[in-house]
Order: structure tokens, then C-alpha cells, then sequence
């Protein structure tokens, strides 16, 4: 693992891409962390657990932030039969996806029952009003970004969500909560792969309808026709792929 965020520091600096702490440098502090030394006091809770979400804190220890996003609270049979197994599944995406720039880095698992990433100094677009400037080439970034994301083999499912688009400080997109996403390997037969090409589309849509609520005059007239118009293939495939994702959205 060390190697691999050491490998994405340097991809990042030829890209020329500043960053204030190096993601080999974050991991070497939080490398002795477990669930039973876990710094609380140096802790916020960002979103509190419930019966099957886990709660996600910012550990800020040292100058370092990352984000933790913890099942070891959940209720002993879920963290350790669902908890694990998201973190397993959110952590391969990571692993997918870390070298571009524009997913968080994975610093480590903790336990098996937790996930520290790299902490995204920005606003989500839930907390950003309709109506709000966004830089001038934030949108086409975006849609780069996914284009590079499905490159890796990953569709991240869960884009419509505003919450986990980031507009960074640095004025860059990025994209969070990686927990609902799948992978192409998993969808090779003909019948599946369809149902993956849903996905994928579907990502490219939620950027679309993320663009319609706050630059409408930046959506093409392909873009828009593609989003509202459906034909019965593609309604009956989006049934299947919507009983897919809500299963995975009630459990990640």
C-alpha cells in the first residue's frame, strides 16, 4: 500500500498538480492505527451511524486529515458480515481508481471494519446552490474524470447523489463514496454486460442532470435528448439496474 500512494504522489507532481501533504507521508502516520486506539478526541463526526450506515469521522492528527468511515460501532452480525464486506468492495474500487487524479487516495483499511481516505478540502454540491459560478471548465473536468473512472474497469453508480461531487479548493472535481460502485469483471456475460452499460450511461447521466440544475446553458442538445428520451429496451433494463442500485445504495 505504501508503495502505491508513494506511486500516486509522483504521478500527481509530473502532472503538476500541487498537494500540501504526500499521500506516503499520510499513510506512514496513520500506519499504527486501529479501531481500539482510534484518536477521538482528535476526531469529528461528519455524519453519525445508523442501523446499517456506517459513521464517517475527520481525523485530524499532526497537520494530517483523512476521512474514516467506520462499521466497527454497527450492530456485531452487520458490521461483520455487511460492514466488511463493503469495506472490502469500497476499498477494491479505491484500488481501481487511485492513481487518477480526482478520486481521493485509499490510506488503509483499519481492521477490516474501517476505511481511511484522503480527506478532500472543497464543498460538495449539496452545499452548493443552484444558481452558484462553478470555474469555467469544472463540468467538462467532470465528465473526463468519469470518462477515466470507467477507463479503470469501475462505475461509481451513485453520482446523482450531489453529495459525493467535491468542488476542491483547488478548483478541480472530485468524486467520494465509492461503496455502491461495481466492476466490469463482475458483468462479462452478454445479459450482465448489458445491465453494466446501464450503469456506465447512468453516470455519464447524473453529470448531465448535475449540469442541468445548475448550468442548463452548458447542457448540448445531444445531452439533453439522450437524458429524457428512453426507449423500452433501456426502460427495462433501468428497472433491473434500479433494483441493483437500491439494494446497494440501502447497504453501502
Amino acid at each position: 500500500m505504501f508503495r502505491f500512494v508513494q506511486n500516486k504522489c509522483e504521478h500527481l507532481k509530473k502532472a503538476g498538480h500541487r498537494q500540501t501533504l504526500c499521500a506516503g507521508h499520510t499513510y506512514l502516520m496513520l500506519e499504527s492505527l486501529t479501531l481500539s486506539n482510534f484518536p477521538e478526541k482528535q476526531c469529528r463526526i461528519l455524519r453519525e451511524m445508523s442501523s446499517t450506515r456506517p459513521r464517517i469521522w475527520l481525523l485530524q492528527k499532526n497537520g494530517v486529515s483523512a476521512i474514516i468511515k467506520d462499521f466497527s460501532s454497527n450492530r456485531y452480525l452487520y458490521r461483520n458480515t455487511v460492514g466488511r464486506f463493503l469495506i472490502w468492495r469500497e476499498a477494491r474500487a479505491y484500488r481501481k481508481t487511485g492513481h487518477i487524479q480526482g478520486v481521493p487516495s485509499l490510506y488503509r483499511v483499519i481492521d477490516g471494519l474501517a476505511l481511511a481516505t484522503e480527506y478532500i478540502p472543497g464543498k460538495d454540491l449539496g452545499q452548493i446552490k443552484k444558481g452558484a459560478r462553478f470555474p469555467d471548465t469544472f463540468f467538462d473536468r467532470l465528465k473526463n474524470l468519469v470518462d477515466k473512472v470507467h477507463a479503470a474497469g469501475v462505475a461509481h453508480c451513485d453520482l446523482k447523489r450531489k453529495t459525493n461531487v467535491i468542488l476542491g479548493d483547488d478548483n478541480l472535481p472530485y468524486i467520494i463514496d465509492w461503496g455502491a460502485s461495481i466492476f466490469s469483471n463482475e458483468f462479462r456475460l452478454p445479459l450482465m454486460n448489458l445491465i453494466y452499460r446501464r450503469f456506465i450511461a447512468d453516470d455519464y447521466m447524473a453529470v448531465t442532470k448535475i449540469k442541468l440544475h445548475y448550468v442548463p446553458n452548458q447542457v448540448s442538445e445531444k445531452e439533453r435528448l439522450r437524458y429524457f428520451r428512453r426507449s423500452p429496451v433501456e426502460t427495462a433494463i433501468r428497472r433491473i439496474r434500479d433494483m441493483l442500485r437500491n439494494a446497494l445504495q440501502k447497504i453501502a
